[in-house]
């Protein structure tokens, strides 16, 4: 959780509009529920943000008693939701709690995306990183077309007409 929480900041830090409407809500708590969570994984930790002052996150390892806005992620597929993540989704979530506060999350999870490629840019310089990315893209394009050609098989694997 302290490296997803180093993730999330380091998101967040990026882009100074998502910092600043976080710094609005300073000392509010967000509580995330993830739904459908595979049984046969272990269960994740309580999941729960309290906003700095400098608008980022810290992770409340105690579930943090007071939660503001409870935000409830599908996740019956986790692998499934990261890779989507990665390649600039948002996963399907609800929100309850103080509208503009529901209202700035939902926004930084509409517009917030990581730029990995500027991150491996500074790592292993621009030529490498450019084809990082455009593997990275590659790879997501072609899992999206598995997992789509997987439901649809799925779909139609059910009961049908007999023929004789």
């Amino acid at each position: 959780m302290e490296r997803l929480t180093l993730l999330l900041n380091h998101v967040l830090s990026g882009e100074p509009a998502a910092t600043e409407r976080l710094r609005r809500h300073a000392g509010r708590c967000i509580g995330l529920h993830l739904r459908g969570w595979p049984a046969l994984l272990p269960p994740p930790p309580p999941i729960a943000f309290e906003v700095t002052p400098a608008g980022l996150l810290e992770w409340r390892s105690d579930g943090a008693a007071q939660v503001d806005l409870h935000v409830s992620i599908e996740a019956s597929n986790p692998a499934l939701m990261a890779l989507r993540w990665l390649g600039g989704d948002a996963p399907a979530m609800d929100i309850q709690g103080d509208a503009a506060f529901a209202a700035d999350v939902h926004w930084l999870a509409d517009n917030l995306r990581w730029d990995l490629a500027a991150d491996l840019e500074r790592v292993v310089g621009p030529v490498a990183a450019h084809e990082v990315a455009r593997f990275g893209r590659l790879l997501s394009a072609a899992l999206r077309r598995a997992v789509q050609f997987g439901s649809d098989l799925a779909g139609r694997s059910g009961p049908g007409p007999r023929q004789s």
